[in-house]
């Protein structure tokens, strides 16, 4: 199933994104999913577009902004695709749970914190 995100709601990503990189907070998946309201799949738009600008973010050399969603639950990471897709570019390798990779996101939230992307000047 082919999933896309319109230009709207893309957009929409991005602004928050850097809203939440220079608050230096993390948004979870369902606050992102209802604050831009995005139409059903939902979870899959969003894990899509995520991935998408994961793709983006490696090939500029650039932190990971996708590492700023996390789940909502106990371990405040990303669900495991976000550590496969991580895998699938290059930037980490290990099991997706755990200490490496809760180690790895820790790392790479703070590079992303203190990142300048030249699309946000």
């Amino acid at each position: 199933m082919s999933v896309s995100i319109s230009r709207h709601h893309w957009q929409a990503l991005l602004g928050e994104l850097a809203q939440a990189r220079r608050q230096r907070h993390l948004l979870t998946y369902r606050a992102l999913i209802e604050r831009l309201e995005l139409p059903t799949p939902a979870m899959q738009t969003l894990t899509a577009a995520l991935e998408h600008l994961a793709a983006l973010d490696a090939r500029a050399e650039y932190p990971l902004r996708s590492s700023l969603v996390i789940s909502q639950g106990a371990s405040r990471l990303p669900r495991t695709g976000f550590f496969e897709c991580a895998v699938r570019l290059g930037r980490f390798s290990g099991p997706s749970d755990g200490v490496a990779a809760a180690s790895w996101h820790a790392s790479e939230v703070v590079r992303v914190f203190e990142y300048d992307y030249p699309e946000e000047a």
